[in-house]
């Protein structure tokens, strides 16, 4: 399995994909934490130059809407007024020497800024 598949279907729960070396790198991140209590929360927020940003971080709550899918391993959790805005998403991880950190493709983004941090 090359580090850019996808772990599980998309049209399940939120529609998010999280890949192979996202889920892995996650997991790693949790191990270094030394916590199996924590969840991958990903949301959209308003704010940015293009007027929404992406959120990812570790949670532990589950709150009520919330959607989840499990990535080998991996529970990714979106509320539910950031699922329209994902659906369809696909988070990954690049370590390369130009690029490093979680990406997202998101097919709804109908522009982004020139940092890459926020999109409409």
């Amino acid at each position: 399995m090359s580090d850019t598949t996808l772990t599980a279907d998309t049209t399940r729960a939120h529609g998010v994909s999280l890949t192979a070396a996202a889920a892995t790198k996650v997991k790693n991140l949790l191990e270094q934490e030394g916590r199996d209590d924590l969840r991958l929360r990903v949301a959209v927020q308003p704010g940015g130059c293009s007027g929404l940003i992406y959120q990812l971080y570790f949670d532990e709550r589950f709150l009520e809407g919330d959607e989840t899918v499990d990535f080998d391993g991996v529970e990714v959790i979106i509320d539910n007024m950031s699922v329209p805005y994902l659906d369809g998403a696909s988070i990954d991880f690049k370590d390369t020497i130009s690029e490093q950190g979680f990406t997202i493709d998101n097919p709804n983004a109908a522009g982004s800024c020139a940092c890459g941090d926020s999109f409409h």
